[in-house]
């Protein structure tokens, strides 16, 4: 198994899906260790030498100015994870879980937050072994960062000096099924957990508390997980359109380049010259003679899908900047020339990720409405030209593709809510001293979302699509006793293929659709 070296600068976003959903190991180099330590010195010394330091000797958020006594310092940061545990909603996805504390180890990591070696090592050593604190979706605003869902991972690592109640140990994920018929998530306390793993549980020191608390780690990592879902995607969705376009009998002269070219976008150059790629050889595409042109969800294809993927692109940077970012407050900066080393600033908002995941919802939200348009072009008698109304051999008798198209329909206005921004709302919170928060965790939840119902949708245009071709062969005059080799482009029939092989046969009755549509989604979690 590949194993990822931590040193707080350099974690790419297909290393924090390897240890999300590949379970990789992972290390600290020994650069950070020796960085992670002297920050940890610099932290000592400001307890040694009584200097007032936010969140180290003093209270937090509105308690900013309550000074806590030295012998108090442990009991503060063990209360600041008990009494921010206040997530609620149903728990996270295990590969979430595992990204935030892949993001806050790597946070950590940097040597800026006055964490102890020890203290993270033992975090690592939950990441490694298999510890999965639950944790509820809800209850981060995302400033200070996502306190809440971070603090039921923290609750499971720390405990109090003294003896507490096993329920004050949070609790862990011992067994996780997404089947949809048979959806269950087991947990047992931490105190358990750690115990069966062999980790001895943390009592933390002055400011490990808010040191572990305190990041954009859960957005980040639910941003992260998702946007590596809509890159494959968004490959996949670009495949199966050239499946409708040939299903449709589509018009290439759109895909020209000179076209694009003279448009000037990236990306809808790119995708206009994957369409003529994968068009290529299919005795379909132009042999309607008498069209001149497609309707726009066929022949605007590269112009919407083209901004999808630059803004893919651009959120790709952004949010693994953010994976590698330092986000808690105070900072602890070594280097600094300063008698205090500490400084107070607001690297924990969530703005970043906040306004990323707002964009990306949107664009992914277009993904599916041009997508549920072909759908429903397919599976109409006066626009697909020449096919049969839903698709079906026998329709009155048969619904055939009906319905499908009103489910993607129903999808796509669900993602108008859902694209909403969440990061134009703000609600103050800690008597006004936090007074304008990102909810950025909200916005990385409803990319998650809207990126799952997309992905129904265009599995639903692939089942679609792969009907309109079949019935090319069967009715079709033009091209009856065809075999799909030699009348497909050979991309199509490469995604045909994988298609029926998966068990989504033809319609020639039918069919309980949401078999179909279950064996697709499977099929297109991967690329095609």
């Amino acid at each position: 198994m590949e194993t990822i070296f931590i040193d707080g600068t350099s974690l790419t976003l297909k290393q924090v899906y390897t240890v999300a959903e590949q379970k990789a190991k992972v290390v600290l180099t020994e650069e950070a260790k020796k960085k992670i330590q002297e920050c940890r010195a610099c932290v000592d010394n400001i307890i040694k030498n009584n200097q007032v330091v936010y969140g180290v000797n003093t209270g937090f958020g509105a308690f900013k100015d309550k000074l806590i006594a030295p012998e108090k310092l442990k009991e503060l940061q063990r209360n600041l994870i008990i009494s921010h545990s206040t997530g609620v909603g149903n728990y996270l996805p295990v590969k979430v879980v595992r990204a935030s504390m892949l993001l806050r180890i790597n946070s950590l990591a940097s040597g800026y937050s006055g964490i102890k070696l020890k203290t993270l090592e033992t975090l690592i050593e939950m990441l490694n072994k298999g510890v999965h604190p639950a944790v509820p979706a809800q209850g981060s605003v995302g400033a200070s960062g996502d306190l809440a869902p971070i603090s039921h991972i923290m609750l499971v690592l720390s405990r109090g000096e003294d003896q507490e109640l096993e329920e004050y140990s949070g609790r862990v994920i011992i067994e996780e099924n997404t089947d949809r018929d048979n959806y269950t998530i087991k947990t047992i306390s931490g105190l358990k957990a750690m115990h069966g793993a062999g980790i001895e549980r943390v009592v933390l020191d002055a400011k490990e508390g808010l040191a572990l608390n305190n990041g954009t780690n859960v957005m980040t990592a639910i941003a992260a997980l998702a946007l590596v879902d809509a890159q494959v995607l968004l490959k996949n969705a670009i495949k199966i359109f050239t499946a409708s376009l040939e299903g449709l009998r589509g018009v290439s002269d759109a895909f020209q380049p000179k076209i694009h070219e003279l448009r000037r976008q990236k990306g809808q150059i790119e995708i206009a010259k994957k369409v003529m790629q994968y068009i290529q050889g299919s005795k379909l595409i132009d042999s309607r003679k008498s069209e001149v042109q497609d309707s726009y969800s066929l022949r605007c294809f590269p112009q919407v899908v083209g901004p999808i993927k630059e803004t893919l692109d651009f959120a790709a940077n952004i949010i693994e900047r953010e994976a590698n970012a330092v986000t808690d407050n105070p900072l602890i900066i070594p280097e600094a020339d300063k008698p205090i080393k500490a400084f107070s600033g607001g690297n924990f908002h969530g703005e970043p990720i906040a306004q990323v995941c707002d964009f990306l919802k949107i664009t992914i939200a277009e993904l599916g409405n041009i997508s549920e348009r072909r759908i429903f072009k397919l599976t109409s008698q006066f626009l697909s030209h020449g096919l049969p109304s839903m698709l079906t051999t026998e329709p009155g008798l048969q619904s055939g593709i009906m319905i499908l198209q009103y489910t993607a329909a129903a999808l796509v206005s669900e993602n108008k809510v859902l694209a909403h921004p969440a990061s134009v709302d703000s609600i103050p919170t800690s008597e006004d001293v936090e007074d304008h928060v990102s909810m950025g965790t909200i916005a990385a939840r409803q990319f998650r979302e809207i990126l799952e119902n997309v992905r129904k949708i265009i599995a639903i245009e692939y089942i679609t699509a792969c009907q309109a071709l079949d019935l090319r062969l069967r009715i079709d005059p033009d091209f009856v006793n065809e075999t799909p080799e030699h009348t497909f482009g050979k991309k199509t029939h490469g995604i045909y293929s994988k298609l029926r092989n998966a068990g989504v046969d033809f319609w020639d009755r039918d069919k309980v659709a949401y078999i179909d549509i279950e064996k697709t989604l499977r099929l297109i979690t991967t690329e095609l």
